[in-house]
């Protein structure tokens, strides 16, 4: 069975730090691409960074470079997100996602999602 377990949200302060973790099972996690992404109330969701299987060349969305990092550990199933400098508006619920789709196309396409975790930046 395919797990996406998401745990670190919270409350912190505006200028504060977080550190989100998803930890999977039920898949071949060293094959897939792992993304964040987050929906704020009233808001669509949004793309917040992605790494790719082995590692290189993460990317995010601008509104959160140079804050937050991706990370993830191959040997444990596992992604982070680490934060830094938050801001109220990176107040949203973060979904950790994982997918295949770099793959050969006669490799079945599998996107997974976690559960949400809700992150709120507040004084």
């Amino acid at each position: 069975q395919v797990q996406l377990v998401e745990s670190g949200g919270g409350l912190v302060q505006p200028g504060g730090s977080l550190r989100l973790s998803c930890a999977a099972s039920g898949f071949t996690f060293s094959m897939y691409t792992m993304s964040w992404y987050r929906q704020a109330p009233g808001k669509e969701r949004e793309l917040v960074a992605t790494i790719p299987s082995s590692g290189g060349s993460p990317n995010y969305a601008d509104s959160v470079k140079g804050r937050f990092t991706i990370s993830r550990d191959n040997a444990k199933n596992t992604v982070a997100l680490q934060m830094n400098s938050l801001k109220p508006e990176d107040t949203a619920v973060y979904y950790c996602r994982a997918d295949n789709h770099r793959r050969p196309s006669r490799v079945t396409k599998y996107e997974y999602w976690g559960q949400g975790t809700q992150v709120t930046v507040s004084s």
